[in-house]
This record gives C-alpha cells, structure tokens and sequence, in this order.
C-alpha cells in the first residue's frame, strides 16, 4: 500500500482511480486498509476544494416540512402564529433566534443552516 496526501488534482484523480480499482475489498485486508485511508483523503481534499454550500434556510425549512408531511399550521405550532409561519415561509420574517431553536429541535435542521442571511 503505498498512499500519499493528495495535494494536487492529478494526485485527486489518481487516487479516485485506484479507489474504484480496490472498491470492493474486503474490510481488514491490505487494499480495505488501503480503500478506508484513500476514502478519508479524498473526503478531506473535496471538502477544501469543492465546498457544498449550505442551502437557503427557508429552503430547507420548506424540503424538510415536506419530508414529513408538514403544512404551514404545523410550522405555525413551532413558530407561534399561523401568520407568523406564512411570514416565514414567504421570505417577509426573518428568522429570530428562538426561532431557529425551535426549528432545529423540531424538525431537525442543523443551525448551521438556519442561521445563514436570506
């Protein structure tokens, strides 16, 4: 096994290569070894070098309430006020603090997210 950091674009595609030539090996094996470590450096060079922005708040509030089903009452019962969710939903409220507490908790969307200007 011979791995190195991957600090180059030429050294990102050779090692995707040589990923998919060991993708199947077997965990606790030489090449699973050498697949697990490969997967770590190929993960650390994206995140540096093709970052995913978070999405718009109200976005992911809006996939994440149609991921479970919810309608606007139902945001209405974390946010306050029917009115106050329709605000929201429609860009016209920016969201408070306690707010993206409540959001976060209810229905799962990481603060990271919530706390991003729209």
């Amino acid at each position: 096994m011979t791995v190195k950091p991957i600090k180059t674009k030429k050294d990102y595609q050779a090692a995707m290569s040589r990923l998919e030539a060991i993708f199947d090996a077997q965990p606790g094996t030489p090449e699973g070894d050498e697949l697990e470590v490969l997967g770590i450096l190929i993960d650390k060079y994206e995140q540096e070098h093709y970052p995913i922005a978070y999405p718009d708040p109200i976005e992911a509030i809006k996939f994440r309430m149609e991921q479970l089903g919810y309608n606007q009452s139902d945001l209405a019962k974390v946010v306050g006020l029917k009115s106050r969710a329709s605000e929201i939903l429609n860009k016209k409220r920016k969201l408070t603090l306690e707010m993206i507490r409540q959001i976060h908790q209810t229905l799962g969307i990481p603060t990271n997210v919530l706390i991003q200007s729209y």
